[in-house]
């Protein structure tokens, strides 16, 4: 890189957290910074673009502390980013198979011994494109006594499909999340759907939940809402901490920037898991946490089954693996 790239992409990324981030006295620090560092002799060395994408990305994670708020370069050119209200056809069919070539992000719905439900999701796919796949899922699974969510591999995706997801196993229009937008008095807020394709999985019956340091933005969404409602159990480790959601910006053909336009605000903790991750209820290793989701669904179900049936479910505790 040279000197006139990099004052270009610098200003671009100054321009445009200024412009769009949530946090207005977050942005106006952030760039006093950023103008210190493209002024140092340290940011005047670098030519090369991933290093200069690392030094900017440095100063960013310092004054911000923000998990989804960076820089992004690509060795190749950057595909066409029109922006989320006008996305670009090409883009978005390609996109498009390749949701539908994965399951729309679902790779598995299975009933465990024992009549436990587990379905794992990758990804919260769009949910006007994906929601027919979570439905069928979820029929298949209707009649099981427990059910445990993967999340452990899920980095996140669409706000739409995580409320339907959550409406699953959630009353009707409760609310279950906002999101503070910038210059916005009022905060958005997130409800379960009055109707669910298929009914309700149970309001009742319990939900475990995996999760990981892979789990993110979306995916821990799903998780700190249900644990906020007292809805799930969460078992595994802390998730990756990034609660605001927002847009890719272009700035030139290999340089982008995510900048979070909106803050989660959950209605009862009045804050998020940003900067800290969803905290398990149970804290194990996230290579575990299936088996350890497993016994304490059999144990809880055991507490209220007849003697029969709780014998059954003694021997599958005892028998080990879940499949």
């Amino acid at each position: 890189m040279t000197a006139s790239s990099r004052k270009v992409v610098l200003d671009g990324v100054i321009e445009r957290i200024t412009t769009n981030y949530v946090f207005e006295e977050k942005a106006s620090a952030l760039a006093k910074a950023l103008r210190r560092k493209g002024a140092s002799r340290e940011f005047a060395a670098i030519t090369d673009p991933e290093a200069f994408a690392t030094a900017i990305n440095a100063v960013i994670r310092a004054e911000a502390n923000d998990a989804h708020l960076r820089l992004i370069w690509s060795p190749e050119p950057l595909p066409p980013m029109a922006g989320p209200e006008r996305p670009d056809p090409a883009l978005l069919a390609r996109e498009l198979a390749l949701f539908a070539r994965n399951n729309y992000e679902i790779p598995k719905a299975e009933v465990l011994g024992g009549n436990i439900g587990y379905l794992k999701m990758n990804m919260f796919a769009p949910a006007q494109f994906g929601g027919p796949t979570l439905t069928a899922a979820m029929a298949f699974l209707q009649h099981t006594d427990a059910m445990i969510v993967d999340l452990r591999d899920n980095g996140g995706g669409d706000p739409g499909m995580v409320a339907l997801a959550v409406s699953y196993f959630v009353p009707p229009d409760t609310k279950i999340n906002g999101f503070r937008r910038r210059g916005q008095a009022q905060v958005d807020q997130i409800w379960t759907l009055p109707y669910v394709p298929g009914g309700r999985w149970s309001i009742d019956k319990p939900v475990y939940v995996l999760t990981s340091k892979r789990t993110g933005s979306g995916a821990e969404e799903f998780a700190y809402d249900l644990q906020q409602l007292k809805r799930a159990t969460i078992v595994g480790e802390p998730t990756w901490g990034g609660a605001n959601p927002g847009d890719i910006f272009p700035i030139d053909q290999h340089f982008a920037i995510f900048v979070p336009t909106g803050a989660a605000v959950n209605p009862i903790s009045k804050t998020s898991w940003e900067g800290k991750g969803v905290q398990p209820d149970v804290a194990v290793n996230p290579v575990t946490a299936l088996e350890s989701a497993r016994r304490i669904a059999l144990e809880k179900l055991i507490a209220t089954a007849s003697p029969d049936r709780a014998a059954e479910l003694r021997s599958l505790i005892n028998g080990g693996p879940a499949r």
